[in-house]
């Protein structure tokens, strides 16, 4: 049986989405990583943090670089490791859950019928990537005096043994808590922050904030 070259494979963390590139060559692929948005320990006038980074549970992968000239054309077929079979040099998958996978790639040659079981596994880790994410309700938008409700909803660190939610409402007030609700009393644009403070060990990100504007009118 052909087997290919020794594959290079590459995991890219982006806001709210994980990019696996499966190289099936002996080019190498590119390894970067994003981290999210540092919160300092400063005064409430500091810089904003970024945007909200739900958990975007997707994942590609890219196998155009596969080279096996002698075989010819070859079909990709992606065992997903949740039930989901997927077929394509490139193909894009997403999980209903934050949990492990193991992503198995066959490889078939049409013109001979042959079957490449388990060319190159990957194993997909969604438990590891930070989640920074809350609710505005009802509205963005409000009523002086309206109260509003925050909700740190699946927001997570986690390499970090403990994590505490902090809610700075630019107002002067701050709560803590993965739920809180407060009420303005008077009428401005509020970029209201949650940061997530983490405590552990080694990669536990000391400090992680975003925010969204609330509308406060009379």
């Amino acid at each position: 049986m052909r087997s290919f070259p020794t594959p290079s494979f590459s995991v890219n963390w982006r806001q709210g989405l994980v990019a696996a590139v499966a190289a099936l060559s002996l080019l190498p692929a590119l390894a970067r990583a994003q981290t999210t948005p540092a919160e300092a320990d400063a005064p409430p006038a500091a810089a904003n943090c970024g945007p909200v980074q739900p958990a975007e549970l997707c994942v590609d992968f890219d196998a155009t670089r596969s080279v096996d000239a002698a075989a010819g054309p070859l079909e990709y077929r992606w065992n997903m490791g949740d039930g989901t079979t997927l077929t394509g040099l490139t193909v894009t998958h997403c999980y209903a859950k934050r949990d492990r996978y193991q992503v198995v790639l066959d490889v078939v040659v049409p013109a001979t019928g042959e079957v490449r079981p388990a060319e190159k596994t990957f194993d997909v880790d969604l438990l590891r990537k930070p989640v920074l994410n809350f609710s505005v309700g009802p509205t963005r938008t409000v009523r002086v005096g309206q109260a509003v409700a925050f909700d740190a909803l699946d927001s997570v660190l986690p390499e970090c043994q403990a994590v505490v939610v902090i809610w700075d409402f630019r107002d002067g007030s701050i709560a803590q808590g993965r739920q809180a609700a407060h009420t303005f009393r008077k009428p401005g644009r509020f970029p209201v922050r949650m940061s997530l403070r983490g405590y552990g060990p080694g990669a536990c990100a000391a400090s992680n904030c975003v925010s969204q504007e609330v509308i406060v009118e009379l």
